[in-house]
């Protein structure tokens, strides 16, 4: 029952795929530039990247259900807020609140899972998280694009009030509120310096920056520059996310049984060819081509997720799962913040010069790129593979 909350939880935190095919319509509502997007995700990933570390090491000391309880809480407030703000600060605001509440969230679930799952299942049950993660990323396109064209793009935070709502009654009357392993000593800077850990960060980092060429530029030119309306696009762009639903479960089967190395860098692989065939795309390129380039890209960061994932958390104790989960969480979501604010800025100072079609095949040879570079640092060996301490 645990993992099943838990990942429900993450699921309402992660519907945020919503808010991207928004994007052209917020942008629109508030007469700002498409560049200036970028705030939107860089004040709510931003928030909840730092949250992530801090909720989780937080949730080894007073309990993991308690810390996520009060994330799925807040994030219902931080959708009111996004959803009724009248100017585009306002927004930005309510996406404060809501990463605060998403780090909650996204700092437990993984602890959760682990501790209720047993050491050789650990896999499994984090492609179980990852994989509610992802439906959730693959659902919300195609629904926000139903719910823009029908009531304008608040309508993709209001949806979520109700369901942060269950989700919060379910989590008080079944998560179980005692504290398995808590934790009598924090986490230390020479535990996180070690190589293992540094070297699952780093790749985590590279992969989610790559990643969000996708999620920042491609709703843009699916609805700009391809003409689509705002419900085609977002079945377009639902194929990055559905190939990392669809990922996710068989990584985490591959993990616990051929070890995270053979995964992670086949994923790392796909994700940089995905990448890469996307640069090509333009106007009148077939929209199936478009469609494989953007699920290669997602398959691929799905089947890294997981293994990468239970890297990290088996390289820390059980009663440090807490700040384990929120440092993978940490790892990615400063990745995204790193990606977004780079990409952007390489679109956004290239559009001028050079027009749309160009910047967007710049932006995303620069993403296949970084990607590329992260594979190989998966291929190169290391001297001790991550082991869990204590």
């Amino acid at each position: 029952m645990t993992r099943w909350i838990a990942a429900a939880g993450a699921f309402v935190v992660s519907l945020d795929s919503t808010v991207n095919v928004a994007f052209p319509a917020i942008a629109a509502a508030f007469r700002v530039p498409p560049e200036q997007m970028r705030w939107v995700v860089i004040c709510y990933v931003f928030t909840y990247a730092v949250m992530a570390f801090l909720g989780g090491a937080l949730a080894d000391r007073v309990g993991h259900g308690r810390v996520f309880r009060a994330g799925v809480a807040l994030s219902a407030i931080g959708f009111v807020l996004s959803g009724t703000a009248p100017t585009f600060s306002w927004l930005l605001g309510g996406r404060v609140v809501q990463g605060f509440a998403a780090g909650l969230v996204y700092g437990t679930a993984p602890g959760l899972v682990t501790l209720a799952a047993a050491p050789d299942a650990r896999g499994r049950a984090l492609g179980f998280l990852n994989a509610a993660i992802g439906l959730a990323f693959a659902a919300g396109p195609p629904v926000a694009g139903l719910l823009v064209e029908a009531f304008g793009w608040r309508a993709v935070f209001h949806i979520r009030v109700p369901l942060a709502v269950a989700a919060l009654a379910w989590a008080m009357l079944a998560l179980p509120t005692t504290r398995a392993a808590v934790a009598r000593r924090l986490l230390s800077v020479r535990q996180v310096v070690r190589a293992p850990v540094l070297h699952a960060g780093a790749l985590a980092f590279i992969a989610h920056a790559g990643i969000f060429a996708i999620w920042l530029l491609a709703p843009f030119y699916l609805v700009e520059q391809r003409g689509l309306d705002a419900r085609v696009g977002g079945a377009l762009f639902m194929f990055t996310p559905l190939g990392t639903t669809l990922a996710a479960p068989l990584a985490g089967w591959l993990a616990d049984r051929v070890g995270a190395r053979i995964p992670l860098i086949a994923g790392l692989a796909l994700e940089t060819a995905g990448l890469l065939l996307m640069s090509r795309a333009e106007a009148a390129t077939p929209p199936g081509m478009v469609a494989l380039a953007l699920f290669a890209a997602g398959f691929g960061l799905g089947v890294f997720q997981v293994p990468n994932m239970a890297s990290m958390m088996a390289a820390f104790p059980r009663d440090q799962q807490g700040a384990a989960g929120g440092l993978t969480f940490l790892a990615r979501t400063f990745g995204i913040v790193g990606g977004v604010a780079t990409l952007a800025q390489l679109f956004g100072a290239r559009r001028p010069a050079v027009g749309f079609q160009a910047a967007f095949a710049e932006s995303f040879l620069a993403a296949a790129g970084a990607v590329a570079v992260a594979t190989l640092l998966a291929i190169m060996p290391r001297s001790r593979p991550p082991r869990e301490m204590g």
